[in-house]
């Protein structure tokens, strides 16, 4: 059974916007967007796409003018939202790796623990999350709102420390910044409009979103091996394979030969191929991968 009024999707727009794009791409959604234009198109009649700041995608998605989007975890503690969280979906501009807030104080300041900041006056955008983390620790500090440039807050002397979020640490460090603490571990998220996810044809289509966007990023780590094989090299091609699951192995018209092919890490290739080709691998083809399910 169709949609028949679209689903809105709820794009972030900032430093999300390429990456989620890019993900929504390898996924099979192709999205175009427009000059300054927060509608962008999208090559799916039971969709419609919005970009919005990613900070308010979850109160959208809560209040139903979204039925499902992508928005950080962070932001979702932050507002406190009441919405359906689909699925954990772990990617970034930088890498496919959780980011996170972290407490960091100038360089050559005395404060080593959160303790030390009794007192004192901390600058972040992330308010609600930065109090309770103070309030469960204890400590009684002043939280004040960063409309942006925190970094520079501590070394303008407008804030004693500041709560951030980083995936490397290398913005910090620029700022002569050092962390003293991890506040929370962040990551995207997919989530859903409740009314939305108990209709049956929309929980399918968010469900469909879901695997899709997930098996891309699955796919983001993983490359396909294909090979030729001699009968009498195959056990020794084989005992060096990791593979996600059991390798595929098929005769060829000539049957003093094998084709074989698997997926693996990416991570491994660089030293598995010359180690296959030294057990009698020939015509090795590393491709890459849209999607894993």
């Amino acid at each position: 059974m169709s949609i028949r009024t679209p689903m809105k999707l709820g794009i972030p727009k900032g430093s999300l916007e390429e990456a989620t794009i890019n993900l929504l791409a390898r996924s099979g959604w192709k999205i175009r967007k427009h000059h300054r234009n927060y509608f962008p198109e999208i090559n799916d009649p039971e969709l419609t796409a919005r970009l919005c700041r990613v900070q308010e995608i979850p109160r959208y998605i809560e209040d139903g003018i979204l039925d499902v989007g992508l928005t950080g975890k962070d932001w979702l503690l932050e507002t406190g939202s009441d919405v359906v969280v689909v699925s954990d979906l772990v990617y970034s501009k930088v890498s496919n790796r959780p980011a996170r807030w972290v407490l960091a104080v100038a360089g050559d300041s005395p404060y080593t623990r959160p303790e030390d900041l009794a007192g004192k006056r901390i600058a972040t955008e992330l308010l609600g999350v930065t109090k309770r983390y103070f309030a469960d620790a204890g400590i009684e500090v002043n939280v004040q709102y960063s409309w942006g440039a925190t970094e520079a807050k501590v070394v303008e002397g407008l804030a004693d420390a500041i709560v951030e979020v980083t995936e490397t640490g290398t913005t910090i460090k620029a700022h002569g910044l050092r962390i003293i603490s991890e506040v929370l571990l962040t990551n995207t998220v997919l989530i859903a409009n409740r009314a939305a996810w108990e209709d049956p044809c929309r929980r399918r289509k968010i469900e469909q979103i879901d695997l899709l966007l997930q098996g891309a990023l699955r796919a983001d780590s993983l490359v396909g091996l294909k090979m030729n094989v001699p009968t009498r090299c195959l056990d020794a091609v084989l005992d060096q394979l990791p593979s996600l699951n059991s390798p595929t192995v098929a005769g060829l018209r000539d049957n003093t030969w094998f084709a074989v092919e698997i997926v693996v890490d990416n991570g491994v290739v660089r030293d598995l191929i010359p180690r296959l080709r030294e057990a009698g691998a020939e015509g090795i083809i590393e491709y890459a991968l849209n999607k894993v399910i």
